[in-house]
């Protein structure tokens, strides 16, 4: 091949931006999809959730925040633990209660899409 031959073949191969941005934005999207797919299998993403204030390991969870943040003694500790079961178990009284008086008002059909409602909003 002649130097002009090679000089007009590199000039002409110029790229078009737009397509060069579209190639650019896919492999960042790739590489963020790779990266995702493995800190899922790593178990990453475990850390990031923590368990709902209405279950044992919450109440067990926002407990220990309370105890380490506010430096208690022993007796406040004591103190909170029973005001914090007081607490939780209003909670899960007002819930149950306003479950039996939802589901009186429904009837069977729309009683099981409101099981089925509230399964969805379970923590897995």
């Amino acid at each position: 091949m002649s130097p002009n031959l090679i000089e007009k073949v590199t000039f002409n191969r110029s790229w078009d931006p737009r397509a060069v941005c579209a190639i650019t934005l896919l492999l960042v999207f790739l590489c963020g999809a790779a990266a995702g797919a493995v800190a899922m299998n790593l178990g990453v993403h475990k850390g990031l959730h923590q368990p709902a204030f209405d279950t044992a390991a919450g109440k067990a969870l926002y407990f220990d925040r309370m105890q380490r943040e506010l430096n208690l003694t022993p007796t406040q500790r004591e103190q909170m633990e029973s005001v914090l079961n007081d607490c939780w178990m209003y909670y899960r009284t007002v819930l149950s209660d306003s479950r039996s008086r939802v589901e009186q008002i429904l009837n069977d059909q729309q009683r099981a899409k409101f099981e089925h409602l509230l399964q969805e909003y379970q923590p897995h």
